[in-house]
């Protein structure tokens, strides 16, 4: 009796799920399906910091508000916590899960599944330059299955907010990681503008985290202040980096608004946030059909935002300029 009882309950289970898996509304079409059966949309990440959470924040937000929330698709979150290896798992992973689109946000997090894969759309955000990177063909005709938003904010604009600051200044100091191509694009166009306005620059690498102190010691009384671009390895380690440069009274200037607000002087940057709903609007135009990521043209932002850390300007017994203090945003 006991025995028909549980089969006749599995039975009735089972037809209760081949009902109410025919009764879900509209889904995307084409991908694999999680256990829900929802579609899946897989989200990597390089790394943890504040501007790329942001970006992964706004990017979920942006298809929820073309209507593929998590009611009607299924979110696989990776983070390689800035593991190579760990990118290249994350990239099999998805390789076999087949999911409806890709996220990824950074340009090495970019390269690794869009190595693995090119048989599914990938849109990536946070990324500076996607052609540099080998990622598309060229930005206006992506030409496979990337296509995406650039976090490019304006280096020279970046470099005169430094210079606005920091007016006497003679030589500015250069961080960024040997390691990633985007903020290798960046430290060009910064030393093309030292060049034009006759600054000198004491251009340093760095490997890892590991790194950071050592070399922001070696440049100690020797600039007048330090720039960083949006390097996902320095963004990560601010605080490691303040510690030195505050110690020594070097103002930073840096590409990220979330930089600044963890401890740098001064950011140019593009808001993360909104760059990432952008991007989750480009998903969501692919997800309808509307765009095919080899012929939609890689966005950009129009607007950037300025952030002064009030805390860090004391510290370096700087008066920001009310011209640049009535613009920007002070944390």
């Amino acid at each position: 009796m006991k025995t028909w009882m549980k089969m006749s309950m599995a039975a009735a289970l089972a037809a209760a799920a081949l009902v109410y898996g025919g009764c879900g509304g509209s889904q995307p079409k084409g991908g694999a399906g999680s256990a829900s059966g929802k579609p899946i949309i897989g989200v990597v990440q390089i790394v943890q910091h504040g501007s790329l959470d942001q970006a992964n924040k706004g990017f979920v937000d942006g298809l929820k508000e073309r209507g593929y929330g998590e009611d009607k698709v299924t979110f696989d979150q990776q983070n390689a916590q800035g593991d190579q290896s760990n990118l290249k798992t994350i990239a099999s992973r998805f390789k076999s899960e087949k999911p409806k689109l890709i996220c990824a946000i950074a340009t090495p997090a970019a390269q690794a599944v869009a190595n693995e894969i090119k048989d599914i759309p990938i849109v990536g955000t946070a990324i500076t330059d996607y052609t540099t990177a080998k990622l598309v063909k060229n930005d206006e005709k992506p030409g496979g299955n990337v296509t995406g938003v650039s976090d490019l904010a304006s280096i020279d604009a970046q470099m005169d907010l430094g210079r606005a600051l920091v007016p006497n200044a003679k030589t500015v100091g250069l961080i960024y990681s040997s390691s990633e191509v985007n903020s290798e694009v960046q430290a060009n166009m910064m030393k093309d503008y030292c060049k034009k306005n006759n600054l000198a620059v004491e251009e340093r690498t760095v490997n890892s985290v590991n790194d950071i102190q050592q070399v922001a010691e070696s440049l100690a009384g020797k600039v007048d202040f330090i720039y960083v671009p949006t390097d996902n390895t320095l963004a990560s380690s601010i605080p490691t980096l303040m510690k030195v440069t505050d110690a020594n009274k070097i103002p930073v200037i840096v590409g990220a608004d979330i930089m600044a607000k963890d401890g740098a002087l001064a950011a140019l940057s593009v808001d993360y946030y909104k760059l990432g709903v952008q991007t989750g609007h480009m998903a969501a135009d692919i997800l309808d059909g509307k765009i095919k990521p080899e012929t939609a043209a890689i966005q950009h932002q129009k607007e950037y935002t300025i952030v002064i850390n009030k805390k860090d300007a004391d510290i370096l017994g700087i008066k920001i300029p009310d011209e640049i203090a009535k613009k920007a945003q002070m944390v």
